[in-house]
């Protein structure tokens, strides 16, 4: 796997607010055949209950998941394909959690490694992926942010455990924060 810093550079690089869902250079053929090679290994690991579907208006291009049962991790597991810089991410259960990055064994993500590595895609740990973002792009969790600081402006009261601001109780933005994720595996 590439050095987490040099994993985050490529994210900054390939980050453009006028291309929200795919970058200017996107090539289909490309990301056809990552598809492929993806969805080849994952089915030769885990057999016919792997799942492949492509995203349409989103930053990722694909996800993939493969069921739990008695031999996978709890919860499942889900692998997915962005648009941009092929950067593929995984975890298990619920999307996108620090539980999910969790659940991954250190033997698969050095199998998911070298697949992606294969395929011309770059594996971006999970935790990575959850830091907080900070690029140029606007993102749907900006655009939630707005919509809540409109109805605040217009008298309207915090709900659910937010005061005015839109904080939970510990002073936090809850999810009103973006992280990398929402810029490059989420719908735009």
């Amino acid at each position: 796997m590439l050095p987490l810093d040099e994993i985050r550079t490529l994210l900054r690089e390939h980050d453009d607010p006028h291309h929200r869902e795919r970058p200017r250079d996107f090539d289909p053929e490309t990301a056809v055949r990552r598809f492929g090679l993806l969805t080849g290994a994952l089915g030769r690991r885990f057999g016919p209950s792997t799942r492949a579907g492509l995203y349409q208006d989103s930053s990722a291009c694909a996800r993939f998941s493969v069921p739990a049962d008695g031999t996978r991790p709890v919860g499942g597991l889900w692998v997915e394909l962005s648009n941009f810089g092929g950067f593929v991410t995984a975890g298990t259960g619920a999307h996108w959690s620090a539980d999910s990055a969790a659940g991954l064994g250190g033997e698969f993500v050095t199998w998911l490694d070298e697949v992606c590595t294969a395929a011309g895609c770059v594996l971006v740990p999970l935790d990575v992926l959850l830091e907080p973002y900070d690029g140029p792009t606007r993102t749907l969790v900006d655009e939630d942010r707005i919509f809540v600081e409109t109805l605040a402006a217009l008298g309207h009261d915090g709900e659910d455990g937010e005061d005015e601001d839109g904080q939970d109780e510990d002073g936090q933005d809850g999810d009103m924060r973006a992280v990398w994720a929402d810029r490059y595996f989420d719908y735009v």
